[in-house]
């Protein structure tokens, strides 16, 4: 019975988002369709984590179990012609039979990216923020800093996530600029709640456009109330780039990966 992991990479726009919900169509429902049309069972389909409706990724960490023993490349290479253009499957590989893909993770990367280009952009607008106004890097960077470190993050959840508590991990915050006007964000931690990297994004953006100080991310950290924040920023504008791994589950912890609460 072996145990396959796939990255998977998706355009989350006509998607309600990773997981199968009564609403609409959902990455895993069209996963769960095409693995269940190469092994010719319903198995089971797991991520690393929930991306919200829009939400991007490169990244993506799914896994199933089957009684179907395939070459590695038929697993990909099969699924990759059932599913559709806007999902692929980057990669696949076998791991141990016990493997969770969301318990197992030792963090996650997540990347922003913000167009400040002074007008739109039509090859942009589906992938990025469109920023229209001037935005200060150097103030932003100063602001991001106050997040790094293991903080409750309580300030920067939305109103309906369901984690059991706030406490989290944030490993480095980069802004970047790019050519054209883009700006990247990018925020590396251990766990997320949910919508936690748009509203820090949302925040940010407040700093660089010169309505709050960057000392003020430390006062809103501290204060531990959502309404003190920023705007969430739209989904559309990120992306779940990598979830890492080591060589088997990381210790439980408080605001640890071992955290249920863990979406964006």
């Amino acid at each position: 019975m072996p145990r396959l992991k796939l990255t998977v990479e998706y355009d989350g726009t006509n998607y309600v988002g990773w997981q199968v919900q009564p609403n609409g169509v959902s990455i895993q429902a069209r996963l769960l369709d095409a693995v269940e049309k190469l092994l010719g069972e319903r198995v089971p389909v797991e991520a690393a984590g929930r991306t919200d409706a829009g939400v991007h990724a490169t990244g993506q960490v799914v896994c199933f179990t089957t009684g179907r023993v395939l070459p590695l490349k038929a697993y990909w290479m099969g699924l990759n012609s059932l599913l559709p253009e806007d999902i692929a499957v980057v990669r696949a590989e076998e791991v141990p039979a016990d493997f969770d893909p969301r318990r197992w993770s030792f963090g996650k990367r997540y990347r922003y990216r913000v167009s400040n280009a002074p007008s739109r952009s039509p090859l942009l607008r589906a992938t990025h923020w469109e920023v229209f106004a001037p935005l200060d890097v150097e103030a932003m960077r100063r602001g991001a800093a106050h997040l790094v470190g293991r903080h409750d993050f309580s300030s920067f959840r939305a109103s309906d996530c369901q984690a059991a508590h706030a406490v989290r991990e944030v490993r480095r915050v980069d802004i970047q600029g790019e050519s054209r006007g883009v700006l990247s964000f990018t925020v590396e931690g251990t766990a997320f709640l949910k919508h936690m990297v748009r509203n820090l994004v949302g925040s940010l953006v407040e700093v660089g456009k010169g309505r709050r100080p960057p000392d003020w991310m430390a006062e809103v950290l501290a204060a531990r109330d959502r309404k003190r924040a920023g705007p969430t920023a739209p989904a559309h504008g990120l992306v779940l780039e990598e979830v890492f791994y080591g060589e088997g589950p990381p210790p439980r912890s408080p605001g640890g990966t071992a955290d249920g609460g863990d979406e964006e």
